[in-house]
């Protein structure tokens, strides 16, 4: 594509040479001449000066001087050119010869069915959405239109998925949650009778797993995107446009409001809240019933607001310190005892 043709798809600015052809995309210090690179901050713009690329996608005060696209968000405007110099292959409509889909299944002949695929009684899959290799979808399950169900994904029966969400090879979808009861000294099962309800534009990560609802719904809200390795309890309800960094766990009934930020390895008890706009840092730990207010920031076992948390680091780092003082105060006050 023509720098000025990738200018008029993302409705933005040009200046230099709009008719050099860009290749691909690459990171600012290995960009060639047809490739396209992105300045986002102050330190990728020290290094844009050293750069190579054919052009770059820059904030509105960069200065001037070469081939450059002007974006008010240039990470954002670098993911949508990259989306059209990389298009994805159109699916193949059609059922591959090996693919096992029950009689009442209903998939739509613009769907894609993979190898080894089986669909299940009463299912539905959706316009335009591709089913890869060995995929399990069980019985009553609905799949919207225009999904991507990488190779060897599972999903249980009475699930249901919205459109344009993408499931990453591996990940399972309504497993049964965990559910147990303690009775005559021994455990037993809790039925697990609930369902799975996904929205759309969803993605989650390889072997991620959302179990289903003891009673009732799991629910993750649209646009949400779990990284790999997430586990979703019974009965959790997820908002929209909330992100979860990988390893993170959500216990049972657990309720995430929208645009909440997860980092990643964090745990979360039974019945916690993270309210709207909370943002937990990696590897913190909340208390079972815990409520993160709106809009706080929170790290550490247990969770605790940032700055209190910053403290405490400090207040450790100068325990050594403090111990070598002490030992000398009582050096002191045993020399003054003994005279």
């Amino acid at each position: 594509m023509l720098v000025s043709d990738i200018a008029t798809s993302l409705e933005a600015e040009w200046e230099g040479d709009g008719g050099i052809e860009i290749r691909g995309a690459a990171p600012l210090e290995s960009a060639g001449p047809e490739q396209l690179s992105f300045v986002a901050n102050r330190k990728a713009a020290g290094a844009a000066e050293q750069s190579q690329a054919g052009c770059l996608i820059v904030p509105r005060d960069f200065p001037a001087g070469r081939t450059l696209i002007r974006a008010d968000d240039p990470r954002t405007a670098f993911a949508r050119a990259i989306a059209a110099l990389y298009p994805k292959a159109a699916i193949t409509p059609g059922a591959h010869d090996t693919a096992i889909i029950a009689l009442d299944a209903a998939v739509d002949t613009s769907a894609s069915i993979g190898p080894g695929a089986v669909i299940g009684a009463g299912a539905r899959v959706g316009a335009g959405t591709s089913v890869g290799a060995g995929c399990s979808i069980g019985a009553r399950v609905a799949i919207g239109a225009d999904c991507v169900l990488h190779a060897n994904v599972t999903i249980y029966d009475d699930v249901r998925i919205g459109d344009r969400t993408i499931l990453h090879s591996g990940c399972v979808i309504g497993a049964d949650g965990f559910g147990f009861a303690f009775t005559g000294g021994r455990y037993e099962k809790f039925p697990q009778i609930g369902r799975v309800e996904i929205g759309d534009d969803v993605e989650i990560g390889a072997n991620a797993c959302v179990d289903r609802a003891a009673l009732g719904v799991t629910s993750i809200g649209d646009g949400t995107k779990l990284d790999n390795m997430v586990h979703v309890g019974h009965n959790c309800r997820i908002g929209k446009h909330v992100v979860v960094a990988a390893q993170t766990g959500f216990s049972g009934g657990v309720v995430v409001e929208d645009y909440a930020v997860i980092g990643g390895q964090v745990g979360i008890g039974d019945k916690a809240r993270i309210e709207s706009g909370a943002v937990l840092g990696s590897g913190c730990g909340i208390l079972t019933s815990k409520i993160v207010r709106k809009g706080q920031v929170v790290w550490g076992t247990p969770a605790r607001p940032l700055k209190e948390h910053l403290e405490q680091l400090a207040n450790l780092a100068r325990l050594p310190r403090l111990r070598e003082e002490v030992a000398d105060l009582r050096r002191q006050l045993d020399e003054l005892k003994n005279r």
